[in-house]
């Protein structure tokens, strides 16, 4: 273990290391009767680990802080204050090189004299900008997601395997006083970009692990003029490339696992002068109502190899995925391979095509499709729209708009503004064409209307990918200024201009304008750069309407 040279990280003492292990042997020890229950998997009968994330279900993007050091101050997008709530929307929290050491300290604390679990893989499909990392933590089953999620090295280069990034994962461990160290909570997911680290305390959920890699790749890349973004990647027959962003629920995994394509990844992407290459060497899927006849290529990815995170089993160890008792996020983590519709040998594609932006509109107002053009698709990039659903809480019963800048927010350490020169600089260069592409409601808002269905969304797709949407005959939608198709094969024509679908027109166009004066609203977010004022024009005219 001297090769490993630990002592750098901090770790000094140790009761045993196991280091990069098999996933056979992984799931020896992630099941054994020696490993504490709350540590513990359950093997399904198609051979998948299933584990419990505890309390935290989900990320915790409130809880993220970036250490205020020399090197990477001037250019973090940086919040309001690390407990004051934020008015420029970034969940870049500062924390001063006191506060990370404090934590640091707990963490080493907590990890050092342990038996340790060290990884080591790859961020990157791209041998020139990607990145080594390692990640130590007390829990098998987080190395096994860790191994599942990035690429693995081979035995020649894990010989020679020294980390550009370490994450020190002690979910054990949580910040007694958080207030006194000007944290919000007891949970902390904290950065150094000088000293290549991130802290875990206070939360088990495997997500934070992914994502937080993803905020270091949103960092470096940016800064060498190659664009990081939040979307996942597949290649036609013929080597057509088309990239996929959204938020968590509009279809971005089910969509991109398209049988009749080539999956190079499900959600993170690098894009360079040489085209679309995966972050990753695995797939995160949302398992929420999975079923082998709407998602047959993940519903078989969970098998040996597979993690299950916080999914309900019944009394043969079976997952009911319909069950949303613990979490409606429930996830899978599985090696890409799993995928028998993969890019071979390395995870890399062409310059994209096809960029298609999906939201889950549960207002009901937006087009199941729309052309957009090169400006517009940098407003609705830096939008990031969604619609969730009402809850159950008494009295909501509208639903809520969510905004998330560039697709995802909570993972960009820069200005939103630079990952949108990227992609404009990029789509003007290679010819790509943009697409706005509606998962949510149709014929009235949710709780009125229906929601799209899958096979008519795959119609759609499929209309953008072969390019036949470009000889149906387009109509404009005002205020939004959509350019949208009368028809589409396979797609019902009643829906594609959404208006036409509502019995209520004059409720229509109010929620319509409604949405359009909350787009206008958040978008001033982004004015406060040159780059995100000369897109203003190409979002809603609401003047159009009064």
């Amino acid at each position: 273990m001297n090769k490993l040279r630990l002592e750098r990280h901090g770790i000094t003492q140790y009761d045993e290391i196991f280091y990069n292990l098999s996933a056979e042997e992984l799931l020896a020890h992630e099941t054994s009767s020696s490993t504490p229950v709350n540590e513990r998997g359950t093997v399904t009968p198609a051979g998948a680990v299933a584990i419990d994330t505890g309390k935290y279900t989900g990320r915790s993007p409130k809880d993220k802080y970036v250490v205020s050091e020399e090197t990477s101050r001037d250019k973090i997008w940086w919040g309001i204050g690390p407990v004051a709530p934020t008015t420029n929307n970034s969940d870049n929290q500062q924390i001063s090189e006191e506060t990370w050491y404090y934590l640091k300290d707990l963490c080493l604390h907590q990890l050092n004299g342990k038996k340790l679990y060290v990884m080591d893989a790859f961020c990157g499909a791209n041998p020139e900008s990607r990145l080594r990392v390692r990640l130590v933590t007390e829990i098998a089953w987080k190395a096994h997601f860790f191994k599942n999620m990035f690429i693995r090295p081979t035995e020649e280069e894990l010989a020679s395997f020294v980390p550009d990034w370490t994450i020190l994962d002690a979910c054990k461990v949580s910040c007694p006083q958080p207030h006194r160290h000007n944290l919000r909570t007891d949970v902390f997911i904290a950065f150094n970009m000088m000293e290549r680290t991130t802290l875990i305390g206070g939360t088990w959920y495997g997500g934070e692990i992914k994502k937080g890699v993803f905020s270091v790749m949103n960092y470096f890349l940016p800064l060498k003029g190659i664009g990081s973004f939040h979307c996942s990647a597949n290649m036609g027959k013929d080597g057509d490339t088309a990239l996929f962003f959204g938020l968590s629920g509009t279809g971005k995994t089910t969509l991109s696992a398209d049988p009749k394509r080539l999956l190079i990844g499900d959600d993170e992407h690098g894009w360079d002068q040489d085209g679309v290459f995966n972050f990753e060497g695995g797939c995160y899927a949302k398992c929420i109502d999975l079923s082998p006849k709407n998602e047959p290529d993940i519903y078989k990815a969970i098998r040996k190899g597979a993690l299950l995170e916080n999914v309900v089993l019944n009394e043969k160890n079976e997952p009911d995925y319909s069950s949303d008792k613990k979490t409606e996020n429930t996830r899978a983590s599985y090696p890409i391979h799993h995928i028998d519709n993969i890019v071979r040998p390395t995870s890399k594609g062409g310059h994209p095509s096809k960029i298609i932006f999906l939201t889950c509109d549960a207002y009901g107002v937006l087009p199941p499709v729309a052309k957009l053009t090169k400006d517009q698709a940098m407003y609705h990039f830096l939008s990031g729209y969604t619609a969730r659903v009402a809850g159950t809480e008494l009295g909501v019963t509208e639903p809520k708009a969510t905004f998330s800048a560039c697709f995802g927010q909570a993972f960009l350490l820069l200005h939103p503004t630079r990952y949108a020169k990227i992609l404009g600089e990029q789509m003007d260069k290679h010819g790509s064409r943009a697409y706005l592409v509606n998962t949510g409601w149709v014929r009235g808002k949710y709780g009125v209307g229906e929601r799209m269905d899958l096979p008519s969304t795959r119609k759609i797709i499929d209309a953008i990918l072969d390019g036949s949407i470009e000889k149906s005959e387009c109509e404009i939608m005002p205020v939004f200024n959509f350019q949208i198709p009368k028809t589409l094969l396979g797609v019902d024509s009643a829906i594609l201009n959404p208006r036409n679908g509502w019995k209520d027109k004059a409720e229509y166009d109010k929620t319509y304008c409604k949405l359009a004066e909350m787009f206008v609203a958040h978008f001033k977010n982004f004015t406060d750069t040159e780059k995100g004022r000369t897109l203003v024009d190409a979002g809603p005219q609401i003047e159009e309407v009064l």
